[in-house]
């Protein structure tokens, strides 16, 4: 991948990523690491070329099959909440779409491990994340509803969708003191929660943070 198109121009440029930011801290994001992430972090390449010119927006924005790239707002969230219960080794993702959440993920962490359950969206966030040179994230295609046992246990474990309810297979998956960061609900109304594991135990401290919107969590896995 060349230089000028990691760079950008025009509606890709850096200083359209660095307005992204201004408009990340007025929302509330403060975390100077992620907000850093996120204005290097070259979004236009994780969307369909037709589609580039909007990366910059706080939009969620289409990846096919039925998924969507996040708006960088809740990719900016969800990171910051991890991040404020101290910097996380192992991070276990589940939905790798794009990549994009990925790849900020894979600058705040020393391992992701992320699943997608789509096996060609999988395929091209492998290529793009390979291009950007991240060697620190490994991928796995399969039902993420049901974490990485191999791999277990994460410090914190981040859901790009959301099932009806927690997935104790994801709990059971956390360190001591680990978190996940999950959409949580149906239809019209989802929750962004965070579940705490509290120290060596099998209890939990769940907090909801604010009112969300997501693909919803689908089991199986597709080819």
């Amino acid at each position: 991948m060349s230089n000028l198109k990691l760079q950008g121009i025009g509606m890709t440029s850096q200083r359209t990523r660095e307005r992204l930011v201004d408009r990340l801290l007025k929302q509330g994001v403060s975390h100077p690491k992620v907000l850093d992430v996120i204005s290097r972090t070259p979004r236009h390449i994780f969307l369909d070329e037709a589609l580039a010119h909007r990366a910059y927006e706080d939009s969620a924005l289409p990846i096919g099959y039925n998924q969507t790239l996040s708006q960088p707002y809740i990719v900016a969230r969800m990171t910051e909440l991890i991040l404020s219960h101290g910097k996380p080794k192992k991070i276990l993702e589940v939905g790798t779409g794009s990549g994009y959440q990925t790849a900020v993920l894979a600058q705040v962490a020393s391992l992701v491990y992320s699943i997608e359950r789509i096996k060609p969206l999988q395929e091209k966030a492998r290529q793009r994340l390979r291009e950007l040179g991240f060697r620190n994230v490994q991928l796995r295609h399969a039902d993420g509803g049901f974490g990485w046992s191999q791999a277990a246990p994460f410090d914190a474990i981040v859901s790009a969708a959301a099932p009806r309810e927690i997935p104790k297979q994801l709990t059971q998956q956390l360190a001591p003191g680990g978190i996940l960061v999950i959409p949580v609900g149906s239809g019209g109304k989802q929750s962004l929660t965070v579940v705490k594991r509290i120290g060596d135990t099998e209890n939990y401290d769940t907090q909801v943070i604010e009112d969300v919107c997501f693909v919803p969590l689908v089991a199986g896995i597709e080819r």
